[in-house]
């Protein structure tokens, strides 16, 4: 057995005090995502987690990049086909996490998931280099496959087809949308009391702000 019980750390860089937070958790969440870009120490500033409820009951997270943000939401891409496609169809109440190391920072947001407009996903589509745009023809996400070279075989055929053509969008491959109804600000603090603030949508479109114990 690996006993990793001393791994620990104190974490000392910054704090979150409800005096200089803003009504609105997504312009918090623009400055602190600016302050890690910013910083420089995250490889892939907007890697996020995703959690679904899958088919089988079970929770499922895997990282994916965000794409987009404003007020309206969080905005990823992905086959509509996949394992987490089918589960937000199923049940679009989704999770997404972002851990910034660096700055020993947490956002954790739960909310809706829903497809963006065509128009949304056609346009980052068309965004895309060539290469990944025949990857997410190619790919039958999520689905058994017989080995690697059968994937790369698909692809050198597509590669053929589409020499000097314009590569259109796949109908099962597009944009999601998630509607934030909770987010919680993690600040490590030392000592294990970190800092925890918690956004709650509210009918009135407002939002309720409360610090949460560590």
């Amino acid at each position: 057995m690996n006993d990793l019980s001393n791994y620990r750390r104190s974490y000392e860089k910054s704090e979150l005090l409800e005096d200089s937070i803003p009504e609105d958790p997504i312009n918090l969440f623009n400055r602190w995502f600016h302050e890690v870009e910013d910083f420089g120490g995250s490889g892939e500033v907007n890697a996020m987690t995703v959690s679904t409820i899958g088919l089988d009951g079970f929770p499922k997270s895997r990282v994916v990049l965000l794409k987009k943000f404003s007020e309206e939401g969080f905005i990823f891409y992905t086959n509509y086909n996949s394992e987490k496609g089918k589960a937000i169809a199923a049940n679009p109440h989704v999770c997404l996490s972002f851990f910034w190391q660096e700055m020993e920072r947490q956002v954790i947001i739960k909310g809706i998931a829903q497809k963006t407009s065509e128009i949304i996903s056609d346009n980052y589509f068309d965004s895309r280099p060539d290469g990944s745009k025949l990857g997410a023809v190619v790919s039958n996400q999520s689905e058994v496959i017989p080995s690697r070279s059968f994937l790369e075989e698909n692809l050198k055929k597509l590669e053929t087809t589409f020499d000097g053509k314009s590569i259109s969008r796949p109908e099962h491959w597009g944009g999601y949308i998630v509607t934030p109804l909770e987010v919680e600000f993690w600040q490590g603090r030392a000592n294990r009391l970190h800092d925890r603030i918690c956004y709650k949508s509210q009918p009135d479109f407002s939002w309720s702000i409360q610090r949460l114990s560590p």
